[in-house]
Parts: structure tokens; sequence; C-alpha cells
């Protein structure tokens, strides 16, 4: 799995390219695409973490779109989407397979007592594990460090993105770097915190990358 294979469009937004598949399109939590985005490749496969609408996202999400479109994404986010499109309906911790495209998901709630009615576990919310190009990428979603998490060293990720960005809605920078140093992929990848933190987002940036000595941390360019 290459980098250049990963489309970061800011937040917890990003296209995966799989190129075994035959350059199947997969977008993760599309979210504010600018106006000035003039070519979005449609979706083969358009994933959903949680129904929160900066992940969950009509106006984005009916920018992708095509007939062949597949959504996946937990019950309740499913609901929200009026499209006739095929939907997988998932729930955290299992394994699934979709026109010959594996993941798992991984559950993603709140730890933190200052933040648990932000995602609760109850809800049944979810990360994924990507088995893309020969390697294996995960997306967090929104999330603390939780004990799924804690058994992902496991797992010899490739990539790893996770969210940095606290305070009330998911791990901070100190929270994110203990979880990027237990999870250890080869390649570790900040999101959603730009929004969050604003002008401090540099300076969170530069912090994890000091903090995270497990992992190689690489900041992408947000597509504008």
């Amino acid at each position: 799995m290459e980098i250049s294979d990963i489309t970061w469009y800011g937040h917890a937004s990003f296209k995966l390219v799989d190129h075994v598949s035959g350059n199947t399109i997969y977008y993760i939590d599309p979210y504010n695409f600018p106006n000035t985005l003039s070519f979005l490749e449609p979706a083969d496969l358009l994933f959903i973490t949680h129904a929160h609408p900066d992940h969950l996202s009509p106006n984005d999400i009916a920018k992708l779109v095509k007939t062949e479109t597949v959504f996946v994404a937990p019950p309740d986010c499913l609901a929200k989407l009026a499209v006739n499109n095929e939907k997988v309906s998932v729930s955290p911790n299992k394994e699934y397979q979709v026109k010959n495209v594996k993941f798992k998901t991984i559950a993603a709630y709140n730890t933190n007592p200052a933040r648990l009615q932000a995602h609760p576990k109850v809800n049944n919310w979810v990360g994924y594990i990507f088995y893309v190009n020969g390697g294996k990428v995960y997306h967090a979603g929104d999330t603390d460090f939780t004990d799924e998490m804690k058994l992902l060293k496991g797992e010899n990720l490739d990539i790893a993105m996770l969210p940095i960005g606290g305070p009330q809605y998911v791990m901070d920078v100190e929270e994110a770097i203990q979880a990027a140093n237990e999870i250890s992929a080869k390649i570790t990848i900040p999101m959603h915190y730009k929004a969050l933190l604003g002008e401090g987002y540099r300076q969170a940036e530069e912090r994890f990358k000091r903090g995270v000595t497990n992992s190689r941390v690489e900041i992408l360019p947000q597509i504008s």
C-alpha cells in the first residue's frame, strides 16, 4: 500500500484507490468538498463511520454516487441515506466482503468521561480496516483510545489514520500519540484536527510527529 493511493480531503474524509481489485475507488466519510473541487471520481464503495453530519454529509455524498455505488455503514447511518443503491449494514468487530473487497470493522467510541456522550459505545459506530493493494489500512473514525484499538498491534497495519483534534469529540494529541505508539502501524496519518484546532493545528502536527516513535508520521496534503 502506497501513500500515493490515498487522498485526504480534510477532516476524516479520504479516498483510497484499490489497484489490485481493478482501480476500485473507496471514499470514507466524505465531507465539506469545496465547490472549486472540479473533479471527483465516483465511488465504487462509500464507507461511513457514524451518523454525525461531519461524517455523514448527504450533499457531499451526492457528488460521488453512481448507480453502482455500494454504501457501507452502521444501520442508523443507512437509514438517513435517501438513495436506491445497494446498502450493506455493519456492526463493530466483524469481517465483511463486498464485491470481492474485504474489510473489518473496529468499534469506535469515547471512553474519556468528558466526552462519553459524543460517541457512546452503545451506538455501535465503527472504524474500518481495509485490505487494499496488498496492505492493511485502518481508518479509526471518531474515537478515543479503546481496548479494541489496543489489540491492533497484532494486525501489523501498514497505515493507521487517527483523529488527534480533541478535546470534546475525539482523542487529543497526547492521547493519539499513545494510541499510535501502541498500534505501531508502519505509517500513521493524523486526521480530524484542523477544523477543531484552528491556527493551532501546526503545533499539533509537530507535537504528534515528535511524540510518535513506533511509527512514521505522514502529514498528507489536504486537497481543496
